[in-house]
């Protein structure tokens, strides 16, 4: 192979990664006209609790809601979920309530999970990922601050800390 063949294939690879790289930022700059958005309504939905009867999210209208996604076999969310029952704890007497969504596990996968985390905010089962699909979730954990009225007031992905929740919620209270 000659010097002009190769450098004629490594322009069309560059050039082939550059379209990658322009596709990809294109994608995650172009907003899904179905997701959730801040300063948005909160889609409603409802959901079965693990230890109790379903729970619509327009049953707490008129509180702050912390929405969390997350997942048992999510190291962050293994993580995270200490400081989100320690703000639910120290708000809860003030209108916050914290909900964590399972993603599309079972009972017998989160119950004991939930039990060795000491959690005792409300748990709800999407199990079949139909919550987790109209909310948009990629990543876990992911976590929705919703007003007393229902709007999204803030999105985070990733691991929140207690520092950071308690900023946060401290946007959402009644």
């Amino acid at each position: 192979m000659n010097k002009s063949n190769r450098t004629y294939i490594r322009v069309a690879v560059l050039g082939l990664l550059l379209v990658a790289l322009v596709f990809a930022l294109y994608s995650s700059f172009v907003k899904d006209p179905n997701a959730v958005k801040v300063g948005k309504a909160a889609p409603n939905f409802s959901l079965q609790q693990l230890n109790g009867p379903d729970m619509a999210l327009s049953d707490l209208e008129g509180k702050g809601v912390v929405l969390n996604f997350w997942g048992t076999w999510c190291e962050p969310c293994k993580k995270e979920l200490p400081a989100l029952q320690q703000q639910y704890d120290q708000f809860k007497d003030k209108g916050l309530v914290v909900v964590g969504v399972n993603i599309g596990e079972s009972t017998v996968a989160v119950e004991p999970f939930v039990k060795q985390f000491g959690v005792n905010f409300p748990i709800l089962l999407d199990s079949q990922s139909q919550i987790t699909k109209l909310y948009r979730i990629g990543p876990i954990p992911t976590t929705f601050f919703i007003s007393p009225d229902g709007d999204v007031e803030e999105i985070f992905i990733g691991q929140l800390n207690e520092a950071m929740i308690a900023q946060k919620v401290s946007k959402i209270l009644p």
